[in-house]
């Protein structure tokens, strides 16, 4: 029986040593070790020999049983090993090497121009508010002394929300001037950039365009006031100290007098033209452009919101966020600044 058992041990190291797989020494295994394998027949045999004998061959059977139960974990181990190394070898790198740095993105050009215009009115103490881009007909139209009658209520000129009565994606950021106003008392300084909307499309216009409303309420405020903030702000906005403005009478409902607002051209600082005698073509050699609307309040407006027009009044300005950030960073076409195209947007 102890030949036995030594015969059987020499044969299964062999055939581990053999075994180039895993699988391999799971077939030794089940082999020796299994149910029906050689080594579970000698143990079986034990119960033939004399008790002397059972004492001997059980403790040199144990003794090998674990002997060869090593060698496979350590067959197991040493294919893995292999297997390893052949990785090591195949997929080798270089873990000192400065690895490649993910994309990282940033704010969008427009956002990070809203900030801009954000701190620039915060020095002269104004405000942030925010509206609605679902707003209600009384809000954006009746509000603002916007007639029943008036174009811009037509169904060719603005978004009406459907199955949502008497709602439309706003117009204006001007609705946020008279919410603000009803929630608030006087003295108002407040500026709304946001997200507008109506049926025009072209390369300087887009169904969806931002705008920025500017509003301040007080007693005796004048055009002065207006002049002043506006010239300041447009000074900040295009880094340039020599920019002017000047206004041209207009209509809006919601202010009295209404005027368009210019300021020289910040390319070509009113000359009309550009070094070498070039014509400026933002301009068109005119030296002005156009870059908004204003006035000051209504006094419907005011009466409106509960304000007394007699003893308070204001100024309203509205701007085109995203023309200002065409002539600022010199894009010609609106599309580029929503069509996503990364090769534009990584330029600022």
């Amino acid at each position: 029986m102890k030949a036995k058992i030594d015969h059987l041990k020499t044969e299964m190291l062999v055939a581990l040593r053999s075994a180039t797989t895993e699988t391999e020494v799971r077939d030794v295994e089940v082999q020796y070790f299994g149910r029906k394998g050689s080594f579970n027949d000698i143990m079986k045999g034990l119960k033939d020999l004399s008790d002397e004998e059972k004492r001997t061959v059980g403790q040199l059977a144990n003794q090998t049983k674990k002997e060869l139960e090593q060698a496979m974990e350590d067959r197991f181990a040493a294919l893995e090993m292999g297997r390893l190394g052949k990785i090591a070898e195949e997929e080798w790198m270089d873990v000192t090497v400065s690895g490649t740095k993910p994309q990282v993105g940033h704010r969008h050009l427009i956002s990070q121009f809203i900030d801009d215009i954000e701190v620039i009115f915060g020095k002269m103490g104004f405000s942030v508010a925010e509206g609605r881009e679902v707003e209600s007909e009384h809000y954006n139209f009746n509000q603002l002394n916007i007639p029943p009658d008036h174009p811009a209520r037509d169904m060719q000129d603005t978004f009406w929300i459907k199955n949502l009565t008497d709602h439309v994606l706003r117009t204006h950021t001007s609705p946020g001037q008279a919410r603000y106003m009803e929630a608030h008392k006087p003295p108002i300084r407040i500026i709304v950039p946001g997200k507008t909307y109506r049926k025009d499309s072209d390369a300087t216009h887009s169904p969806m365009f931002h705008q920025l409303e500017g509003l301040m309420v007080d007693t005796d405020i004048s055009m002065a006031h207006l002049k002043a903030v506006i010239t300041h702000a447009l000074q900040q906005i295009f880094e340039d100290p020599s920019i002017q403005t000047r206004f041209r009478i207009s209509y809006f409902p919601f202010v009295e007098p209404g005027m368009e607002m210019d300021c020289t051209c910040p390319i070509c600082h009113g000359s009309g033209k550009l070094p070498n005698d070039v014509p400026c073509r933002l301009c068109k050699q005119c030296g002005w452009l156009e870059i908004g609307g204003a006035g000051m309040v209504h006094p419907n407006v005011l009466r409106n919101v509960g304000y007394d027009p007699d003893k308070l009044t204001g100024f309203a300005f509205g701007m085109g966020l995203d023309r200002m950030v065409m002539i600022k960073y010199r894009v010609n076409h609106l599309r580029l600044f929503f069509e996503n195209d990364l090769r534009f947007i990584r330029q600022f």
